[in-house]
């Protein structure tokens, strides 16, 4: 969860950062009547690159223990499910050992039995 949040907060830092520059410069090219959702796109734009080679090594990290995470949940779904066949193959060999009992035909179904 701390890399999460770490990752998480540096992107949105970034791309506020971003967004505070480009509108800035927006702002000054073309006045404070312009359309700030020009900045915003390009703020999207340029953080998401930048994030590629900036934040690399703490998407790293977060990857690392979600992979981590995943491996164990694996693992446990492996013991759990090995555990259950087990159990499945201990009940089919009590029902094997157990002997059959010979089932005679009765009166009331003349159908069975007969050649």
């Amino acid at each position: 969860m701390k890399a999460f949040a770490i990752y998480t907060l540096l992107r949105l830092g970034l791309f506020i950062t971003s967004y505070a520059v480009l509108a800035w410069l927006w702002v000054v090219a073309f006045g404070e009547d312009g359309m700030l959702l020009v900045p915003l796109i390009g703020a999207v734009i340029v953080s998401s690159l930048l994030s590629l080679k900036l934040l690399a090594p703490q998407r790293e990290r977060f990857a690392a223990v979600i992979a981590g995470r995943a491996e164990r949940a694996s693992s446990k779904f492996d013991e759990m499910r090995s555990r259950e066949d087990d159990a499945t193959e201990d009940d089919a060999t009590e029902q094997d050992a157990t002997p059959a009992e010979p089932v005679e035909p009765s009166e009331k179904d003349p159908g069975r039995g007969v050649a």
